[in-house]
C-alpha cells in the first residue's frame, strides 16, 4: 500500500494503492474490509473517496514486514470506533450495532514456514485477547490465517462444516485448537458453493488452490451470517483473492459528544461578481429590519444572516482536488478492467496462453499508469513554479499540498499526567481538557512592591470613549484572508467582501457589548486544534501544539481594543521593549 509519496523517491507507485483498493471495494459494495500485509510503519489513518484506511505496522526503524488494517466506508465511520493500539499482526475495530459493541480483529498470522517461537507468541497474543472477551458477546476474526483447515467435520464438528477444501497442516491444527477452546467456528466451511469459491490462494509452484484467509465468529453468531465466498474478479494486485462475508448486522451511530460543525464556505468563489452581487443582496435584505435584543441575541441573529448569505452565493466547499489517479481515472478505469478480466481468465485456466495475456494487460497498464503520472506530475510541477514565479504564495502551498497526496493521520494513544496509557476516545479527550486548562489557566501573581514602584501616569480619556465606525473598519481591513473560521463556520473573506453592508450593523452589536461590558459568549470561545511537533513521544501531550479557531468577528473587536492598549503601551514602555 502506497497512500502518497513514499519516503523513498525510488520506492513511487504509478498508481497509489489505496486509490485502488478504494475503487474496487466501491464496485464489490464492501462495507468493512479487513487488510493483510500493508507494510506500512506505524500507526495511522487516511482517507479516501469512498472509504477510509486505519493502519497498524512496525516501528519505522525497523523491517517493513507484515502489518494489518481496516477500509471502512465512509458512511459507517459514525458507527465505529477507530482501532487503537495493536501490533503488525493484530489489529481490533468495533462497530456498533443493535446489539451492541461487536469487535472485529484483522489477523495475519505466521506463515507454515515461521519459526515456532513465533508461532507460539502469535497465537498466545490472540488467545490472550479472544479470552478478555465474555462468551457471550460476538466475536469477528477476519484476516490471512495462512492455514489449510482442511475436511474433518467428524473430529471438528464445532468449529468445521460440511464444505471444507483440501488437507489440514500445522498451522491449521493450531488454529483449529483455539476454535475449539474458545467455541468459534470457520464459516468458510458452512456455506455450499462452487468450488473456486472456496479457495482464496494459489501456490506458485504446485498451482493448487487453498483457502487461507479465512472469517470466524462464534458458533452461536453464525446464524447471523449470510454466506462467505471468494471473489476472484477483485483486482488490487494481491495473489490473495477477496473472502467476503454476509452478515445480518445492522449499525448504529455511536453518540459523539463533539457537536457537528458547519459545513465550510467555498471562498474561492468570492472572486466571482455574479456571486458577490448575490450575496451583498441577501445581506442588504435580511439586515434591513433586525429586532430590538441584546447583545447575545443580536449576535445570533447577525452571525446567522452572514453564514446563511455566504453559503447561498458562495455554496459548500468542493472536495478535495483529484490526485495523479483520480484526475486519470478516465484513461486508466478501461485499463484495469482489462487487467482484471484477464486475471480472472488466468484464474479460472491456468495456463501460457492466459499467462502470457495476464502478463501483456499488466505490462500495458503499468506503462499507461506511468505516463498519466509523469504528465501529471509535470502539470502539477508547472502549476507550483508559476504561482512561486508570480508571488501567489498560497496557490505555490496549495500545489505542494496537492503533491503530497491525501492526509496522512498519524494515531497513537495518550498518556495520562502519571504515565498510564489511555485508549479510550472519552478519557483521551478529558485528558486534553486536563493538558490546556492547566497550561492557559496558570494564573500570574504581581506582588504589590512591583505595583508601587509604577509611576503615575495621567488618564488617558479617549481609551474609554465610545468605539468609532472608523475604528472598526480598520480592524475589518487588517484581518488575514486565508484563514481558518471559528465555531460560526464565517471566514474573515465573507467579512472582507461584505464589509460595506456589514459595516453598520457590526459597529451596532459592538456598541451593545460596549455598554453591557460583556461580549457573546461564542465569540470569546476557541476550537483547539492539536498539531504534533514531529519529535518526542506521540502520547505525550507535551509535544503538541495547540491551534486556536477564534471567532472572526470576536477577533475585529479584540483587534480594535488592542489597537488602543497600544498607544497606551507605546507610553509606559521604553523603545527598546
Amino acid at each position: 500500500m502506497c497512500p502518497g509519496i513514499s519516503d523513498d523517491l525510488l520506492t513511487i507507485d504509478d498508481s497509489r494503492k489505496t486509490a485502488i483498493i478504494d475503487r474496487e471495494l466501491t464496485r464489490m459494495d464492501i462495507c468493512i474490509a479487513a487488510l493483510q500485509e500493508t507494510r506500512l510503519s506505524s500507526s495511522g489513518s487516511l482517507r479516501e473517496e469512498n472509504y477510509a484506511f486505519f493502519w497498524k505496522g512496525r516501528e519505522p526503524e525497523q523491517p517493513r514486514q507484515h502489518g494489518v488494517g481496516f477500509a471502512v466506508k465512509n458512511t459507517l465511520l459514525a458507527s465505529i470506533e477507530p482501532p487503537t493500539g495493536g501490533t503488525e499482526r493484530i489489529l481490533t475495530l468495533h462497530l456498533n450495532s443493535a446489539t451492541g459493541l461487536i469487535p472485529i480483529y484483522s489477523v495475519y498470522a505466521p506463515t507454515l514456514g515461521a519459526s515456532d517461537e513465533d508461532k507460539d507468541i502469535f497465537y498466545d497474543q490472540l488467545d490472550s485477547l479472544l479470552g478478555g472477551i465474555p462468551k457471550v458477546e460476538p466475536i469477528l476474526l477476519l484476516g490471512d490465517f495462512n492455514a489449510r483447515v482442511g475436511t474433518d467435520h467428524q473430529s471438528w464438528s464445532s468449529c468445521i462444516g460440511h464444505y471444507g477444501t483440501g488437507k489440514m497442516n500445522d498451522n491449521g491444527q493450531r488454529l483449529l485448537e483455539l476454535c475449539s477452546y474458545h467455541n468459534l467456528c470457520i464459516t468458510n466451511t458452512f456455506f455450499q458453493s462452487k468450488s473456486q469459491h472456496r479457495v482464496s490462494w494459489m501456490h506458485p509452484r504446485s498451482r493448487r488452490w487453498h483457502q487461507l484467509d479465512l472469517v470466524i465468529t462464534r458458533r452461536s453468531l453464525l446464524i447471523s451470517i449470510l454466506g462467505t465466498r471468494s471473489y476472484h474478479s477483485a483486482d488490487c494486485d494481491s495473489d490473495h483473492a477477496l473472502v467476503c462475508s454476509r452478515m445480518r448486522f445492522l449499525p448504529r451511530k455511536l453518540h459523539r459528544s463533539k457537536p457537528p460543525g458547519r459545513p465550510r464556505i467555498n471562498i474561492a468563489r468570492i472572486g466571482d461578481c455574479q456571486r458577490r452581487e448575490e450575496f451583498f443582496n441577501s445581506l442588504e435584505n435580511a439586515l434591513k429590519d433586525l429586532p430590538e435584543q441584546d447583545a447575545m441575541g443580536r449576535w445570533k441573529s447577525i452571525r446567522d444572516t452572514i453564514y446563511d448569505a455566504a453559503i447561498a452565493a458562495f455554496r459548500k466547499k468542493e472536495g478535495k482536488n483529484p490526485d495523479r489517479f483520480n484526475a486519470n481515472l478516465q484513461e486508466l478505469e478501461p485499463v484495469l478492467a482489462t487487467k482484471r478480466s484477464a486475471l480472472l481468465a488466468y484464474q479460472k485456466s491456468p495456463c501460457e496462453k492466459t499467462l502470457s495475456a495476464l502478463r501483456t494487460t499488466r505490462s500495458n497498464a503499468q506503462r499507461i499508469a506511468r505516463r498519466c503520472a509523469n504528465d501529471y506530475w509535470l502539470q502539477l510541477c508547472e502549476s507550483i513554479q508559476r504561482s512561486a514565479d508570480c508571488g501567489n504564495v498560497r496557490g505555490m502551498y496549495d500545489g505542494i499540498k496537492k503533491a503530497d497526496g491525501p492526509t496522512v493521520e498519524k494515531t497513537a494513544p495518550l498518556k495520562s499526567s502519571t504515565g498510564e496509557t489511555i485508549t479510550d476516545r472519552n478519557h483521551q479527550m478529558r485528558r486534553w481538557v486536563e493538558h490546556y486548562s492547566e497550561l492557559y489557566s496558570s494564573v500570574t501573581v504581581v506582588t504589590e512592591s512591583a505595583i508601587n514602584a509604577i509611576s503615575d501616569l495621567p488618564v488617558m480619556e479617549k481609551l474609554d470613549a465610545i468605539p468609532t465606525v472608523d475604528e472598526l473598519a480598520k480592524a475589518i481591513d487588517s484581518l488575514s484572508c486565508g484563514k481558518a473560521p471559528g465555531s460560526d463556520g464565517i471566514p474573515p473573506e465573507a467579512i472582507k467582501c461584505g464589509e460595506t453592508t456589514l459595516l453598520q450593523p457590526l459597529h451596532d452589536l459592538l456598541l451593545l457589548c460596549w455598554e453591557e461590558a460583556a461580549v457573546p459568549q461564542d465569540m470569546r470561545d476557541a476550537s483547539i486544534v492539536t498539531l504534533y511537533k514531529n519529535k518526542g513521544d506521540r502520547s505525550d501531550c507535551n509535544n503538541y501544539r495547540g491551534i486556536s479557531l477564534l471567532s472572526v468577528v470576536g477577533k475585529v473587536f479584540a483587534r480594535l481594543a488592542l489597537n488602543r492598549l497600544q498607544t497606551l503601551a507605546a507610553r509606559i514602555y521604553p523603545e527598546s521593549q
